[in-house]
């Protein structure tokens, strides 16, 4: 079995396509993954601010 996936910034976005492009990855539902985040940012101090810029800055964007 040849599983292709690459992660990149998704077209379904809000702000950069990053939260989108992770859960597209992990087959998982946007809504959720985003909310997920959310929590986590929130309940770490908002150091997934951070976190997301540089994945925004990582992360490839979809062709």
């Amino acid at each position: 079995m040849n599983n292709n996936k690459k992660l990149c910034r998704s077209n379904d976005r809000i702000l950069g396509g990053v939260c989108a492009g992770f859960a597209e990855y992990f087959g998982i539902d946007v809504t959720l993954f985003r909310f997920l985040y959310a929590c986590l940012t929130f309940f770490t101090a908002f150091s997934g601010v951070i976190v997301y810029i540089i994945a925004l800055i990582l992360i490839p964007e979809r062709r």
